[in-house]
């Protein structure tokens, strides 16, 4: 099985991938004015209500009514995104709304729709406190692949061009975090689903995973360089992925079946979570067979000294 054969097709797929979740991220910002994801309440301020209704059910334009009647010049509440999560409840967000109104609204819903309801969450967040988060957020994906980096530059230390190993995945985990916020972009485009706390759960899950699964590939071609010297460096790569390729895929799959499950059965409060990370594993499996080490084998045989010099003999020939 030659795998590294095709390694130009593979980093072809990956930016057939990437391409569409960038330009989403763009119109995501062209809408919000914000960012390239729509953001939660942990992220950009504000209050999120997940009620629950034991009698009649309301419908999303009538909850809305209700945050436009208690709206004031101090508490904006007008045009909330009212999300259903089944057949009885609903996730309400909106601008920051104090304990006291929140109460107000809950009493309003009980007389007007007959029914009791019941708060599942309520969540409130400032505006202040949601750009901290967001900072922070981003100085720990930072931290990460920095720490990662390091990390991979020392246990190759052994092996010539250490430091091509710990690039190589960090290469392939902004490939993932790509493809991951990209599908975020795309699903809150067209979804209207928001990046939390969660999201950035998922994110940094799928960081660990990608570059672990990278570093079981890294570590036999490691191995495989001490043992096989005298075969070329693109066969002992492709002899390395074939090596590792039964056990990354046997434990991925273990591990995405169990979260396909928890989309299809574990409910909707989960199921936003829970997708962004089954995609995230499959593209970390991904990255870590067909981009990694492809990455390596383009690296030692510098292989971008040649790409133009080919174009150049097609068109001096023509």
């Amino acid at each position: 099985m030659n795998i590294v054969k095709n390694r130009y097709v593979y980093f072809l797929i990956s930016l057939l991938v990437i391409i569409p979740g960038i330009v989403f991220m763009g119109l995501n910002w062209q809408q919000t004015k914000v960012g390239p994801l729509k953001l939660g309440v942990d992220f950009r301020g504000g209050s999120l209500l997940e009620v629950q209704f034991a009698g009649t059910r309301p419908s999303t334009e009538e909850i809305a009514k209700i945050y436009s009647d208690f709206s004031t010049s101090d508490q904006p509440l007008a045009d909330p995104i009212v999300q259903s999560l089944g057949a009885d409840s609903f996730s309400i967000r909106s601008k920051t709304m104090t304990d006291e109104t929140k109460g107000l609204i809950i009493a309003e819903m009980e007389t007007r729709f007959k029914s009791k309801a019941t708060v599942l969450n309520f969540t409130s967040v400032s505006a202040s406190v949601g750009a901290e988060v967001t900072r922070a957020a981003g100085f720990a994906i930072l931290a990460a692949a920095a720490a990662i980096l390091a990390y991979i530059w020392w246990a190759f230390r052994s092996v010539e061009h250490a430091y091509r190993y710990g690039t190589a995945a960090i290469i392939a985990m902004l490939h993932d975090v790509l493809v991951v916020v990209g599908v975020e972009a795309m699903l809150g485009y067209f979804l209207g689903w928001e990046a939390d706390a969660l999201f950035l759960t998922a994110l940094l899950t799928v960081i660990g995973f990608s570059v672990h699964d990278t570093i079981v590939v890294f570590d036999r071609v490691r191995e495989n360089s001490s043992t096989l010297r005298r075969v070329e460096y693109d066969k002992m790569v492709n002899h390395s992925i074939v090596q590792t390729l039964d056990r990354s895929i046997t434990t991925q799959l273990t591990v995405m079946f169990t979260l396909f499950a928890l989309v299809l059965f574990g409910g909707d409060s989960i199921r936003h979570f829970v997708v962004i990370l089954l995609i995230g594993i499959f593209s970390g499996t991904y990255s870590s067979i067909f981009n990694a080490a492809q990455i390596l084998v383009v690296w030692e045989n510098h292989e971008w000294t040649t790409w133009f010099k080919r174009k150049e003999t097609v068109s001096s020939i023509s």
